[in-house]
């Protein structure tokens, strides 16, 4: 991570998405860790209006928990909501110095990220999940082998779980992200 973030980044993201029901959602990050986890807000097709609302939601949370809470866009909608950061592929520059995560997915968006300036990357998908059926894994080795070209940190994503944390450190990994893995209540 660049020197410019004093905050050490968190190992543990809950990543949005549409499937899960906000109320599951809240409550999975009311589960998060406290100080030790993040979360990024997509939901890119949630009309703009209820985005807003759901981050405000979120934002309270991660202010009572200490998250970092990361949104899906551009640098300039993060810094206008007043979130921690952004996720995706803006790398303009914007004059309050915010987290940049970026997806990638294999080699050639591991250059992007890096030329976008990314602080960190959501490496996926490690193996096959439910968010994108039918979508190919990139396995073990695969993920290791570009975890180990990435100059910046990496967070696995995809089919994650709790479980594989001390097998994703050796693969380079210096966190995990999940979606069903963290909003799905574990009984």
């Amino acid at each position: 991570m660049k020197t410019r973030h004093r905050k050490k980044l968190p190992t543990i993201w809950l990543m949005t998405d549409e499937r899960v029901g906000q109320e599951a959602l809240l409550a999975a990050a009311q589960r998060l860790p406290k100080g030790g986890a993040g979360i990024v807000l997509r939901h890119y097709r949630t009309p703009k209006a209820e985005r807003r609302a759901l981050f405000d939601r979120l934002a309270a949370i991660a202010r009572r928990r200490r998250l970092t809470l990361m949104l899906g866009g551009t640098a300039a909608q993060a810094a206008a909501w007043g979130a921690d950061g952004w996720h995706g592929r803006d790398g303009r520059a914007i004059m309050r110095p915010l987290l940049h995560s970026a997806p990638v997915h294999g080699a050639r968006e591991l250059r992007m990220a890096a030329r976008g300036k990314a602080d960190f990357i959501f490496l996926s998908p490690l193996f096959p999940t439910r968010s994108h059926p039918g979508a190919p894994a990139l396995g073990r080795l695969r993920f290791a082998a570009l975890a180990r070209r990435a100059d910046m940190d990496v967070i696995a994503l995809g089919g994650v779980r709790a479980m594989h944390w001390p097998m994703l450190r050796g693969m380079g990994a210096s966190g995990w992200a999940a979606i069903d893995g963290l909003s799905i209540a574990r009984r």
